[in-house]
């Protein structure tokens, strides 16, 4: 039976030093400062730098959080790549490393039909005895999964979807297309995480849980006591935090913003360069202003 993945689940950063190697110290110190306030990890995805990373760093990113995590709750880790054999590889060595689940952005560059798309996750899913989601994120993949492509693989297997499609319309077509408990419809973003849980969305893979995780702590327990009118005040200081996040690289301002907590998560990898003064000052004083840092 596959285990259930629900609450919030930041999609975790991956630390590197100066020289852009893999900082294990400061991804085990990440790992350790989030998990208690969290309910799963997605590492090795967009936060987490995945296709900025060679096959073996990748591997060895994942091995290190699941390593660190140590059951303590569950992690999915994302195994897209630009082709299905590289995908298939990465999905066999998360399962070899100990993963609860692997998931998937289709794959990427090109532009490929649904009959593509489908024979791709048909072959991620066959690969392994782990669950699966799919990864719907239209931005970066530039192929969009349709509901009906998801209905089809939810009936050949497919454990659950994360949408990132960042559009509430487009996350209840896939409710509608794939309406049974037992498949995990996860929200790609904080930004609309209320709305699509109060739906049906079993959590949210949220970007601001790398650097807020108590913030999007409470939005989630004000959700579980269906608390509407303090989740509505919750969820516009969840959109109000990640409008500050957004005066950068959202992806930069989380070293930064971890750095600011007192947590040494490393620096980006190039070509991303660590925040300038200025929009650090910029950022330091918003979250103040917002109550979240003294």
């Amino acid at each position: 039976m596959a285990k259930e993945f629900k609450g919030v689940i930041p999609p975790v950063i991956t630390c590197f030093d100066k020289d852009g190697k893999f900082d294990e110290k400061a991804q085990r110190e990440v790992i350790d400062f989030l998990t208690p306030k969290v309910q799963g990890f997605y590492p090795v995805g967009t936060y987490g730098s995945g296709p900025l990373m060679s096959f073996e760093e990748r591997k060895r990113v994942a091995e290190v959080v699941i390593d660190e995590v140590a059951g303590r709750v569950p992690v999915i880790v994302h195994v897209g790549s630009p082709n299905t054999k590289q995908t298939v590889a990465l999905a066999k060595a998360a399962e070899a490393a100990g993963a609860d689940a692997v998931g998937a952005i289709p794959p990427y560059y090109y532009s490929y039909s649904d009959a593509d798309l489908l024979e791709h996750f048909r072959a991620l899913i066959a690969s392994v005895d782990i669950p699966v989601f799919a990864y719907n994120n239209p931005g970066l993949s530039g192929n969009p999964l349709k509901p009906a492509l998801i209905r089809t693989l939810a009936d050949e297997g497919l454990s659950g979807l994360k949408d990132s499609s960042f559009d509430l319309v487009t996350f209840y077509k896939f409710l509608d297309a794939v309406d049974d408990p037992a498949f995990m419809h996860i929200i790609g973003t904080e930004a609309i995480a209320a709305p699509a849980i109060q739906a049906g969305a079993k959590g949210t893979v949220s970007g601001l849980a790398n650097v807020w995780p108590e913030l999007m702590g409470e939005l989630w327990q004000s959700l579980q006591k269906d608390h509407a009118r303090e989740t509505a005040v919750i969820q516009k200081k969840v959109n109000a935090a990640r409008n500050v996040m957004k005066y950068a690289a959202t992806l930069v301002v989380c070293y930064e913003v971890l750095k600011l907590r007192g947590i040494n998560a490393g620096f980006p990898r190039l070509p991303y360069q660590p925040l300038d003064a200025e929009t650090a000052k910029r950022v330091k004083a918003s979250f103040t202003q917002l109550g979240l840092l003294s």
